[in-house]
């Protein structure tokens, strides 16, 4: 069994029926008990805000509904996901007062560091599309990199 937290990147692809979406379906299994699939409350606002500049059309709407009932969103509430934030944010200024910093500062949009912050704190693996994660793996979660050219090809 593993815990599954899916990106924006991910569900976008599971929207459109990308040929990566397939690949994490088949090698992952993230919906598929006795694994559970998770989002950020975060990834949910994202996708319908992109929805809405996009002027996605039903069909789109529909497939984005459907996922967003199939797989819970997990609130911010949380006061241990709040703590988390502060520490990836401070281990990205390399200002983390307990853990080695990176080699480099890392810009992180807010949006991401939530939702890592949020994989952390729920113990999920991060299945992502986007390589801004790359350096918290290990360190605060285990993070997947999934590169859109993978199909179901490749598992």
């Amino acid at each position: 069994m593993a815990n599954y937290l899916l990106d924006s990147g991910i569900l976008l692809g599971f929207v459109r029926a990308a040929g990566y979406a397939g690949y994490v379906d088949v090698k992952f299994s993230p919906m598929k008990p006795p694994n559970i699939a998770m989002i950020s409350v975060v990834t949910t606002a994202e996708l319908r805000s992109m929805a809405l500049r996009r002027n996605w059309g039903n069909q789109k709407l529909a497939e984005l509904t459907a996922l967003f009932r199939n797989i819970p969103a997990v609130p911010i509430r949380q006061r241990q996901i709040i703590e988390k934030f502060a520490e990836i944010d401070a281990f990205n200024h390399r200002s983390h007062p307990q853990i080695s910093p990176p080699t480099t500062a890392h810009t992180m949009g807010d949006n991401d560091i939530w939702i890592a912050a949020t994989a952390a704190v729920v113990n999920a693996t991060l299945l992502t599309t986007d390589r801004d994660f790359n350096h918290l793996d290990g360190v605060f979660l285990k993070v997947i990199y999934i590169d859109q050219k993978l199909t179901l090809a490749d598992v």
